[in-house]
């Protein structure tokens, strides 16, 4: 597995900039001490003697030796651009002979690395890493928070021998010092490849991946890779096919893997561990080894780009970027899961249901859970969601508990589907592209129509009305089944899918408490189903009271419900019957509803709550409660109140013009013929019976004999008109609906 540079995330994503310190120069009045033949080269000023630090930075910006190096380098930026990690660089010289030790230790807290310079022919500049530099460096920093250190031998022109015997000790005894490495300043040699590690040693530090003296990982190290191993194993095998390991490898490194290559990894693998590749596969054993194995080397680069991508920062815990992506959510607008996110929530609950039964088993889920830093669903969930006779959580109802977490807590859905790994294994920017923001609700109400597939529905009324179970019945449970639920498991929601003229929409009820006052947020939604208790004779006055302080003036449509209506009703203590209160809010009749059933509980009121959450301006009335069924479509339409209007105008209109008719016809009767104005009386009120009778039956007949033939075809051609409106009208509203279906 090779680093590339073309990755979502990279160090340079995680640093801004990079300091390195160089300190490491000899005190004046010590430096004055030394001997000859052991500090410095024939021919040094033993005054001025130096380890050349200052002369490291102004030979790597200059490429040459200079020959005048002043006692302190000013501070040198190195732009981005031309660093290899695109990390803009800083690198300051400390000089004990123009600052104090205030500014040392100020330098010190702003350094990222540090790099302790020592010359290779002076002995006593070695003792002085140990001896003053590394616990003076130490003093000033966290223990739990050290900064790397870089031992820097310098002068390795002026000898013919190297210095790492006597820096191998110290390096075992201090794991905070990354590397040693010796240059000459004066050849350029090694130059570069100083900042460069000392720039690597911040970016990409050993220290939180590796524990030198028990030459192994790190604990933080082995969870954060075993939790990408399993992000990686999509068939949740055990193993990293070819196929996985190949988009293992392009998603972190931008560049595949040749079929050769895969088996001289595995080829590596299987010679040093025996478990490490089973059936082809490379195992969670051989997969740490290879981690082992890169930082061993000293290609700890490789390990940081592959946690890096999967979100995790310098201390190994997953970033809050990472986590919590930036999703704007505008006011009275909600969130919900798009297409692409039940995509993947489907693949996952398909990957770790083992035994194939459309459901997940205690075992299966806990497994699920693996690559969660805790278990997020509490033995609540059961309750409030669809689960089997077991009690296992079905494939629906898993799909329910990610749409209700992602609509009342759209920040942890981004949470968990972060631990997932659903940007990395979808290959989109973040988790918010799983999200989708419905628009304003004001804008729903003006289009008289809806984009939104959750409707929220808050359950009101009195303790022990029988709330309760009507949360349940929507996931199915009788009473029954309901008594064996343990209290402390118990959930104050329910969620599950509802069809509405063929659309698979999600109502989500919640259990409001009694209370005498309803809090903003317990106001808040789409539809509120009422709850009073048939055999409780005072249950009825707390919803009616509910209804008026909230509900009455709000655009928010009702539903009251008659719960436990298998007992014997009695008359509640109110002003009005339930149903006379109804009628007189111009509501829907109250709703029986019974628990108490040997199958699962009927549906037809949460069919009900959901198309009034779906058309909050329509007032529908169904008969039969389906609002599926072409008798139910057309009983709404009949029913509603705008063609009622409709009719009532156009039986106005035709009875006015019938009664001026006949004020005509028995005025010129009455001048022609005197003596039979009893008969003619007579047969206008036969017609006027006539009208009354048949505009209420059905098609209007006149039995006038003697109205004229004109006559006849003029009030023929209005009960046409009316005919026709009203077909056509019914025809126009099923073909609404048609349209409606498919979109």
């Amino acid at each position: 597995m090779r680093a590339g540079r073309g990755r979502p995330l990279r160090a340079a994503d995680m640093k801004k900039d990079v300091r390195i310190l160089l300190v490491g120069e000899l005190p004046r009045l010590q430096a004055v001490s030394f001997p000859v033949s052991e500090a410095c080269p024939v021919g040094m000023d033993m005054v001025t003697a130096r380890v050349g630090k200052t002369s490291l930075i102004m030979s790597l910006v200059s490429e040459e030796f200079p020959e005048e190096v002043p006692p302190r380098a000013e501070e040198i930026t190195i732009p981005a651009d031309v660093t290899p990690e695109r990390v803009p660089t800083h690198i300051v010289d400390y000089s004990e002979a123009e600052q104090s030790d205030e500014q040392l230790h100020q330098e010190i807290s702003q350094a990222n690395v540090i790099c302790i310079v020592y010359a290779v022919n002076n002995k006593h500049s070695i003792d002085k890493v140990t001896s003053r530099w590394i616990p003076l460096i130490n003093e000033r920093t966290d223990k739990d928070s050290r900064l790397p250190l870089i031992l820097v031998g310098n002068k390795s022109d002026l000898v013919e021998y190297s210095s790492m015997e006597t820096i191998l000790p110290i390096m075992n005894q201090y794991t905070e010092i990354e590397t040693c490495v010796e240059c000459s300043a004066k050849n350029l040699k090694n130059i570069s490849e100083l900042f460069y590690y000392a720039q690597k040693a911040v970016l990409h530090p050993t220290g939180p991946l590796y524990c030198p003296e028990e030459k192994e990982m790190k604990p933080a190290c082995i969870k954060a890779l075993t939790r990408i191993f399993k992000i990686s194993d999509q068939d949740n095998d055990g193993t990293l096919n070819d196929a996985e390991l190949n988009f293992f490898q392009r998603i972190c490194f931008n560049t595949p893997l040749a079929p050769q290559a895969l088996e001289d990894v595995k080829n590596v693998v299987r010679k040093h561990i025996s478990d490490g590749v089973a059936d082809s596969g490379l195992t969670l054993k051989g997969f740490l080894f290879l981690h082992t194995l890169f930082i061993q080397r000293g290609r700890h680069e490789t390990t940081w780009t592959v946690l890096r991508r999967f979100g995790y920062a310098d201390d190994l815990d997953l970033t809050p970027e990472y986590l919590f992506p930036l999703l704007k959510i505008p006011p009275d607008c909600t969130t919900e899961l798009n297409h692409h996110a039940y995509l993947f929530l489907q693949s996952t609950f398909d990957k770790h249901d083992l035994d194939r039964d459309c459901a997940l088993s205690p075992d299966e889920l806990k497994d699920l859970f693996k690559v969660f830093p805790y278990i997020p669903w509490g033995p609540d969930v059961n309750n409030t969601v669809c689960t089997n006779e077991k009690g296992w959580i079905t494939y629906q109802g898993f799909l329910s508990q990610w749409t209700l977490t992602t609509y009342l807590d759209v920040q942890r859905c981004l949470e968990y589907l972060g631990y997932l790994g659903y940007s990395i294994l979808t290959e989109q920017e973040s988790q918010a592209s799983a999200i989708t923001v419905t628009r304003d609700k004001k804008i729903d109400l003006q289009k008289k129509q809806t984009q939104r597939n959750v409707f929220r529905c808050n359950v009101i009324g009195m303790k022990n009305c029988g709330k309760s179970g009507v949360l349940q019945s929507l996931l199915g449970r009788n009473l029954m089944r309901q008594r064996k639920i343990r209290d402390d498991h118990k959930s104050y929601y329910a969620i599950n899918t509802v069809y509405v003229y063929g659309q698979e929409k999600y109502l989500l009820l919640h259990d409001i408490s009694e209370s005498e006052f309803l809090t903003e947020a317990e106001i808040l939604c789409d539809v509120v189903c009422l709850v009073y208790d048939v055999s409780n004779p005072k249950s009825f006055e707390y919803c009616a009271r509910i209804f008026k302080q909230h509900f009455m003036d709000s655009r928010i449509p009702c539903l009251i419900v008659a719960a436990k209506s298998d007992l014997h009703e009695v008359k509640q203590e109110y002003s009005i019957s339930p149903t006379d209160f109804c009628r007189k809010h111009k509501m829907p009749p109250p709703q029986a509803f019974t628990c108490n059933t040997a199958d699962a509980p009927s549906k037809d009121i949460f069919v009900k709550l959901t198309t009034m959450a779906m058309y909050p301006h329509a007032r529908l009335r169904c008969m039969c409660t389906c609002n599926r069924c072409t008798f139910c479509i057309c009983q709404n339409f009949l029913n509603s109140d705008l063609l009622q209007s409709v009719k009532n105008k156009i039986f106005t209109a035709v009875l006015n013009r019938l009664r001026a008719r006949v004020a005509e016809w028995g005025a010129m009767l009455l001048a022609d013929e005197e003596g039979s104005i009893i008969h003619q009386v007579h047969a206008i009120g036969s017609v006027e019976d006539s009208i009354f009778v048949e505009s209420s039956h059905g098609p209007l007949f006149l039995e006038a004999r003697h109205v004229t033939q004109a006559d006849l075809k003029s009030s023929t051609f209005w009960l046409r008109a009316s005919f026709g409106a009203t077909v056509f009208a019914v025809l126009g509203f099923a073909m609404y609906k048609a349209l409606l279906k498919q979109r």
